[in-house]
């Protein structure tokens, strides 16, 4: 199998596997006991704590453990509305995850007015258009750090400068970005952050809210005192220890890494783009995830190359790994301006940890033979 689908989910480090193994059984603890095993517990979960604050630059009371990135989305779009009751605008992007867009989407239902920030054709915020967007009715921005289907990066910065200036609360789904780009929540001034695990090779059903001191927000379960009243239930002590083992290796081996994966990226894309005319670079060309390659095929379906694809035994997608059973076009293709039956030809290629060389020059051999292929049978093809 050549996996090319790293942004809908990694494998976990076999690193990350050996730190977790002990703590399904022989620590199996709950770090909320009070005798010595609970208290073993209890330390390695702090410990996890400590890492995940170290590579995003947080401090450690800031990290409140969740079950991915969606719980993290939730709990900050939500909660931080919930925790007042006067300011009833939620600003977000057309291109966001539908972890966030749903979210606001239900928080209608309570009164709140849900404001889509638009794109430039390279997946590129409107800030003009964000600072208008802006009054003293709005409670909380929520912008993507970088798009899990095109890879464009979103100027945070300049984004949390708009936020700041008019006292409201800056929030990024960085899901795609931790573990792979250096981030540092006081230089970027992100008030809220949310990540997962099995982005970067840790385990799935891990991830983490940042938030900052001061940031006021409800909790969405209740029922126990757990990451500081926050989030009730008990830690997840396996997954929360391989994520910190995961934070631990991207922090020494992210740099190289994404100078590895950027060339393959590269030598894929311009393989390909030899040997097959009619292909569109969804994304900046340059303002984009190391690891991500997304593409529109002219004149076909993007179900069928994938199908192809899976023939040959290689692994991609058409889009955000959340929305594959949906038949109609990315929503973040769309809002970029792409033609609803270009974007029907989409498919992204993801790179990762284990992606290696002799299977990036095999995608190039087989991928124009499947093109061609459905090409010649294409209604849409060019006579």
């Amino acid at each position: 199998m050549i996996y090319l689908d790293y942004n809908a989910t990694t494998p976990t480090d076999p690193r990350v596997l050996d730190a977790m193994l002990p703590y399904f059984q022989a620590r199996f603890a709950n770090p909320s006991s009070i005798h010595r095993a609970g208290h073993e517990a209890r330390r390695a979960v702090e410990k996890a704590r400590e890492k995940l604050a170290h590579l995003v630059v947080a401090r450690v009371d800031e990290v409140y453990f969740t079950s991915g990135g969606t719980e993290a989305d939730n709990i900050a779009v939500k909660g931080v509305a919930f925790a007042q009751n006067k300011r009833k605008k939620i600003i977000t992007s057309a291109i966001e995850h539908h972890a966030v867009l749903t979210t606001c989407e239900y928080m209608t239902k309570f009164g709140f007015e849900v404001v889509k920030v638009p794109v430039d054709p390279h997946g590129i915020i409107d800030l003009n258009f964000l600072e208008d967007a802006v009054d003293d009715n709005t409670v909380i921005i929520s912008i993507m750090h970088a798009n899990n289907e095109v890879g464009t990066v979103e100027p945070i910065t300049e984004i949390s400068k708009i936020a700041h200036r008019h006292g409201i609360v800056f929030h990024t789904d960085a899901v795609q970005t931790v573990g792979k780009l250096p981030i540092d929540i006081e230089s970027m001034g992100i008030d809220m952050l949310s990540l997962s695990g099995h982005k970067f090779c840790g385990p799935k059903g891990t991830g983490a809210l940042i938030a900052r001191t001061g940031i006021r927000f409800d909790p969405l379960s209740h029922g126990g005192h757990h990451e500081h009243n926050k989030r009730a239930g008990t830690e997840n002590v396996p997954g929360i220890v391989g994520l910190g083992k995961a934070c631990e290796i991207a922090m020494t081996e992210m740099a190289e890494e994404e100078k590895r994966i950027r060339l393959l990226r590269d030598k894929l894309w311009n393989g390909i783009r030899e040997k097959i005319p009619d292909l569109i670079l969804n994304g900046h060309p340059e303002k984009r995830l190391a690891n991500t390659l997304g593409i529109c095929v002219r004149y076909v379906e993007g179900e069928s190359l994938l199908l192809h694809l899976d023939m040959h035994g290689i692994c991609a997608s058409s889009g955000s790994a959340c929305t594959s059973g949906s038949l109609e076009p990315s929503h973040v293709l769309l809002a970029m301006g792409i033609p609803h039956e270009t974007a029907h030809g989409s498919i992204r290629f993801s790179l990762g940890r284990y992606t290696e060389e002799a299977e990036i020059l095999e995608v190039i051999r087989v991928f124009p033979k499947i093109v061609e292929k459905l090409r010649v049978i294409s209604p849409l093809s060019k006579k």
